[in-house]
């Protein structure tokens, strides 16, 4: 079904009214319909409704320009819901991530109860590259389940996996609480109660301890390197050029593509701490993901490829390896 919305923020209600009554919504937008949208992809958060958002970045501040692309929403992002907890975020690096990973949005939307955002950029979805899709991986239509137990109800009481059982609104069988206020696992608002307490808590525990089951990166790691480029999204197709370019030279370098940014997967950190050097590769000025991971901390050996306006070239790159290198 496709139905469009006045504004983004009908969008997202229209979304969240869907995904209540037992659909699975996506809806796409940049930055400036994505700020009409914060208050409630809060909302949904908190009534634990699954969905899909793409945001398709490029250059801003405000509305910048929508002709010039950029990776400049990562922090947004980071700190979109109040409070400070996680929200799922996938990127695609190259046009078979956006078929396989815009399916795993929508697994992850529905197995976590939870609101997914697809980031990508202007470059990765406006680039015209010939495939054959005969050889995707095919794609398994995701079911959303429904609670079977013939006893009481109860909206957000979840088992070991930390989700609670879905049933829509307006169902035949029970009654169904549905609250984006902090609420007790029956759905009724409290404030501070220590189950309500706890509920909330279990909002940031769903996303974080299972985040194994949706990391995504691709590491190419070659022998006695002490130099890694990370990247992600569009940079991460300038990055594996520069890669084969530096190799081809003699020279010793690995590579990481992140696929899942947020939350950073721990493994991550793990692969980064091997490295006497990490250059991160963004087409954003200051460098998010470096300061998602390592903070305001700045050194010599963690250092950024960053440029607005125009996508990164891999020669860019190489040019910052050979420094590093040097140094």
């Amino acid at each position: 079904m496709f139905i469009p919305a006045s504004d983004e923020i009908t969008a997202l209600q229209m979304a969240a009214g869907f995904a209540a009554s037992g659909k699975l919504p996506v809806t796409a937008t940049s930055f400036p319909g994505f700020a009409l949208m914060l208050e409630t992809i809060n909302m949904a958060y908190m009534m634990e409704m699954p969905m899909v958002i793409i945001l398709v970045q490029r250059l801003g501040p405000s509305t910048g320009s929508a002709t010039t692309g950029a990776q400049g929403d990562l922090l947004l992002l980071r700190g979109v819901i109040s409070g400070g907890y996680p929200l799922p975020v996938l990127c695609p690096s190259n046009l078979e991530d956006c078929w396989r990973l815009a399916s795993k949005s929508l697994k992850i939307a529905v197995e976590l109860r939870t609101p997914v955002v697809l980031l990508t950029s202007k470059e990765m979805i406006m680039t015209n590259v010939s495939f054959d899709t005969a050889k995707f991986a095919p794609i398994e239509p995701v079911a959303i389940k429904y609670f079977k137990n013939g006893t009481t109800y109860k909206s957000y009481s979840a088992d070991e996996s930390m989700v609670p059982p879905f049933l829509p609104l307006g169902n035949d069988t029970h009654q169904v609480r549905i609250n984006s206020s902090t609420h007790d696992r029956e759905g009724y608002i409290k404030k501070n109660t220590p189950d309500a307490l706890a509920n909330t808590i279990r909002l940031r525990d769903k996303i974080e301890k299972r985040i194994a089951e949706y990391s995504e990166f691709q590491l190419d790691k070659q022998e006695d390197s002490d130099t890694i480029i990370v990247s992600y999204g569009i940079s991460a197709l300038a990055a594996f050029d520069a890669v084969k370019t530096i190799r081809s030279g003699g020279g010793n370098i690995s590579n990481l593509t992140l696929k899942t940014l947020l939350p950073v997967p721990p493994e991550v950190l793990r692969i980064l701490n091997q490295f006497n050097h990490i250059i991160f590769v963004e087409e954003n000025a200051s460098g998010l993901l470096r300061e998602i991971i390592y903070g305001q901390y700045r050194t010599d050996n963690i250092r950024g490829v960053n440029k607005i306006g125009d996508m990164i070239s891999p020669q860019e790159i190489i040019n910052e390896v050979l420094l590093c290198q040097q140094d």
